[in-house]
């Protein structure tokens, strides 16, 4: 990161510039498309989002992180692992479905079961 380090905004923005796989740069080096973030009216830091691959694999690297060997997880755990992809946008990327079935070890049509499971036990409610 080259925007300034130790500054309040910087600090206060870590987390979440982290949790999104994004990276922070100067104001200077901002592109078209990153976010330029102000304090007291001035440009103090520019936040680079992560292409929507690149978010996912990041996603599934924090839930490994978090609860370990995702494919060593309970099939229950990868139910839930999976809900809360489907409700974070990971099978509208491409690949999003063969991407999470190599990482929870199971197969492409499992993955598909868990979604549809879900989306029955939401109509039914």
């Amino acid at each position: 990161m080259t925007a300034p380090e130790g500054h309040p905004l910087a600090d206060a923005v870590r987390p979440l510039v982290d949790a999104l796989g994004a990276e922070l740069v100067a104001p200077d080096e901002a592109r078209g498309d990153d976010v330029v973030l102000r304090w007291a009216g001035e440009a103090v830091l520019a936040v680079r989002l992560p292409r929507l691959a690149d978010s996912l694999d990041h996603i599934l690297a924090d839930l490994e992180r978090r609860h370990g060997p995702l494919a060593e997880l309970s099939r229950e755990q990868k139910q839930t692992v999976v809900r809360g992809l489907e409700e974070r946008g990971a099978f509208s990327v491409r690949h999003g479905v063969e991407t999470v079935a190599s990482a929870l070890g199971v197969s492409r049509f499992t993955v598909y079961n868990y979604l549809n499971r879900e989306n029955a036990t939401r109509t039914a409610e």
